[in-house]
Parts: C-alpha cells; sequence; structure tokens
C-alpha cells in the first residue's frame, strides 16, 4: 500500500469512528443541538457540523424545533435541535421474566413508541410465552403505527444464564421448559425479524449504563433483584461476559450451608434468602396471608417493622457477596437494579452495612451504592437498546458505516 492510500485509509477509519460517536450521541440523548454533540463527543464543532450535514443527506439525521428552552438561552437565531429520524427504522424490545411478558417498540434512539405487559409463568411455558410474545409484537407495532418492514431487529432477554458461545439455554433448573432452547432462533422464526438475545441482568444492566445511574461510568457492578437474583459487570464501558457468557451469576453463590434447596439445585443460595419470591414468601408465613411485591414495598414505604425487617436483612444478604466482588474487583460504583430496588434506604442501607462490614476497608470506602432509576422496566430498555445500538444492523441497513478493526482500535484509545 503507497503512503498516500494509508493516509487516506487512515483518515476515513477515524473518520467512520467519528460517525459512530455521533450516532451513538444521539441514540442515548434523543435529542441534542450541534454544540451539545461536540460537548458529548469531544468532537470540534466543524466536525459535528459535517458529520450532521451527511446524516442528513442519507436522511438519518433530521432538525426538530427548538423547545422553549433551547430558544429561550442567548441571543440571536435559537440553535437547531437534531435527532434520528423515526422514519429510519424502528426496533422491538421483548423481556421475558419469570412471571410476565413485556414487549416494546422504539425508534433508534430506544424512545418506546408502544408498550405491553402481559402476566404469565414463562419458566413452565416457553411455547405459550414465545407465541405470547410474538402476539404482543404484532399489537405493539399496530398501535404505533409501524410497518414491519421499519424493524431493523428485536432484542430479547430471558432471566437464566446464556451460553453465549452458542444462544442456548443450558439450565434445566432455572427455566425448566426452556432447557437445550434456542430463543432467539426460536422468536425469530415467529417474527420474521432478526432476533439478538441476552441474560436479563445484562440488559438492566445495558440500560442503566445507557439511560440511567450508570450513565456515564466505564466501570460498575450491576445487581438485579426481582423475583431472581442477577448480576452484570460492566469494565472499560462494555459488559463483561466471562468466557461462555455466565459472568455476574450473583443469586447462585452458595450463602446459606445446607440451606433451603434452590431451584438451580444446589442448596442455600443468595436467591433463597434474598429474591422477591423468598421474601414474599418469609412475610407469608408471618402475616398468614400472601402479598404481591407492590404490597410489599407499599408496606416498606409505609415503615412496617416485618417488611422493613425483611427488606433489610435481605440487602445484608446480598452485600455479604457483593463484598466479596468488592474485594475481587474493586469497583467504583454498585448500582441496585430490579423491582425490589424501590424500597430505598432499607434495602441499601442493609447492602452497604455489610460492605463496610466484610470488604477490605479500602474496598469498601472507594465504592458508591446507587439505586437504579430504570426501575423494572430496565431490561426492556435494555432489550431496545440492544437493537437499536447495534452498528452493525445499521449498517446492513446502508445507515451508517461499520468501523474497521483500526477504527475499534482507535475507539479504544
Amino acid at each position: 500500500m503507497s503512503a498516500d492510500n494509508a493516509i487516506r485509509g487512515s483518515q476515513e477509519t477515524l473518520r467512520e469512528h467519528n460517525r459512530l460517536q455521533v450516532v451513538d450521541a444521539l441514540q442515548r440523548k434523543g435529542t441534542a443541538t450541534r454544540s451539545e454533540l461536540a460537548r458529548e463527543t469531544g468532537l470540534s464543532r466543524s466536525t459535528v457540523a459535517a458529520l450532521v450535514a451527511e446524516f442528513q443527506e442519507k436522511g438519518l439525521v433530521v432538525e426538530r424545533p427548538p423547545g422553549r428552552a433551547t430558544a429561550a438561552v442567548g441571543r440571536g437565531r435559537p440553535a437547531a435541535v437534531l435527532a434520528i429520524d423515526s422514519s429510519v427504522g424502528a426496533a422491538v424490545g421483548v423481556d421475558l421474566g419469570h412471571s410476565h411478558v413485556r414487549v416494546a417498540v422504539s425508534d433508534l434512539s430506544s424512545t418506546v413508541l408502544a408498550e405491553e405487559v402481559v402476566e404469565l409463568d414463562v419458566d413452565h411455558d416457553a411455547g405459550a410465552s414465545l407465541a405470547t410474545a410474538a402476539e404482543l409484537v404484532d399489537q405493539v407495532l399496530a398501535e404505533a403505527g409501524v410497518d414491519r418492514s421499519r424493524v431493523v431487529g428485536a432484542g430479547m432477554g430471558v432471566p437464566a444464564p446464556i451460553d453465549r458461545r452458542t444462544g442456548t439455554i443450558r439450565s434445566a433448573k432455572i427455566l425448566p421448559s426452556w432447557a437445550g432452547m434456542q430463543p432467539a432462533a426460536e422468536l425469530a422464526e415467529r417474527l420474521g425479524l432478526h432476533v439478538e438475545l441476552d441474560n436479563d441482568a445484562n440488559l438492566g444492566a445495558r440500560a442503566e449504563h445507557a439511560f440511567g445511574a450508570g450513565r456515564g461510568l466505564s466501570d460498575f457492578v450491576y445487581i438485579q433483584l426481582r423475583e431472581g437474583i442477577g448480576g452484570a459487570i460492566v469494565l472499560g464501558g462494555r459488559l463483561h461476559y466471562g468466557t461462555a457468557g455466565y459472568a455476574g451469576e450473583l443469586g447462585h453463590v452458595p450463602f446459606v450451608p445446607d440451606g433451603i434447596l434452590c431451584r438451580c439445585g444446589n442448596r442455600g443460595c443468595l436467591e433463597t434468602v434474598a429474591s422477591v419470591s423468598a421474601l414474599l414468601t418469609e412475610m407469608e408465613a408471618s402475616r398468614g396471608s400472601a402479598l404481591t411485591v407492590d404490597e410489599l414495598l407499599d408496606l416498606v414505604h409505609a415503615g412496617d417493622p416485618g417488611a422493613v425487617r425483611v427488606v433489610a436483612d435481605a440487602g445484608r444478604a446480598v452485600g455479604r457477596v457483593v463484598a466479596d466482588l468488592c474485594n475481587h474487583l474493586n469497583p467504583g460504583v454498585i448500582v441496585v437494579g430490579g423491582k425490589l430496588a424501590a424500597a430505598g434506604d432499607p434495602l441499601l442501607n442493609g447492602i452497604r452495612e455489610s460492605i463496610d462490614r466484610y470488604a477490605l476497608p479500602a474496598a469498601a470506602a472507594s465504592v458508591e451504592l446507587k439505586e437504579g432509576v430504570l426501575g423494572e422496566r430496565a431490561e426492556l430498555l435494555g432489550a431496545l437498546a440492544l437493537v437499536a445500538g447495534d452498528t452493525a444492523r445499521l449498517k446492513a441497513l446502508g445507515l451508517i458505516s461499520l468501523p474497521t478493526a483500526d477504527a475499534r482500535a482507535v475507539a479504544r484509545a
């Protein structure tokens, strides 16, 4: 390769990287002015202006009328507000919890256009769960007025470890009716769409990283507390999966020696004492009547002594396991998400107490504990972001260039 060709290649590599920075910023922010994009990406205003002009020519980016806040700042003509054109494409998100199917459609900035949820025993009826998901996809597309031809793909989350090498659910104990299944392939056949699959906790972490409490952080640990307990690890701004995709499975760390039987087949896992299901069972035994998680949270917020106690105890149990993570990874931030995170201080104070007691003092002192801000919708938003932010899919549609290995190296530098 001649020197001139090498220089031109390097320049185009850098330009591809810059394109992706601008698209990523617009996807995360939803709307932004050229000046805001320059601040967000660190690129010069002239570079941003040139890239925006290129995207406008392609029909990827449109200008929207400035809002009152924008118009009120400074003098002269208000700055134009930019957004990814909603007509360019759409994404579908599917969140399969242990007891629900939640589906949404969004534009490529992950702005939800329509959303539906159905209560269902997902663990024990894979066929019905997939059929319900497909029906809800049809429903939200119709509600949003989105033609299927505009959908770039679907993101899908399941509450079980996934072998990322094959896309297979291996465990017959955590999701009994899903063992050996490749959910992405099954749903893709039903939808006629490309489907990306991930564990639900990883999707929760992805959403909090893009839109919530983990925004702007390069390293943090995400703890998911809902029907089960999950975890995810973000290192260098990327999810860490491990060799096969099982990193972060905190719910099945042994906690009580010879404790009660866990659905994974072991005894005394953290999930048996600190998951929402475990807390509801404990509360039912003490009160003599069944509770929902929303009722439990209402009791906690009302200061009910029993509810506050079981949630605080759960926090201390979670914190004991997380303390080991603090020693191993020394994270700067731990984000607590999932339905139970809405319990607030009793839960977070319990976690903090155990971290301070069991982690090395220096590791405990350097970690910040934060409540997730996306609540029970984090997994769904993560599923949408999994597809809306998939640069390979956008490249296939001719919307942006896909960075070469050299461009990815520039991005990591």
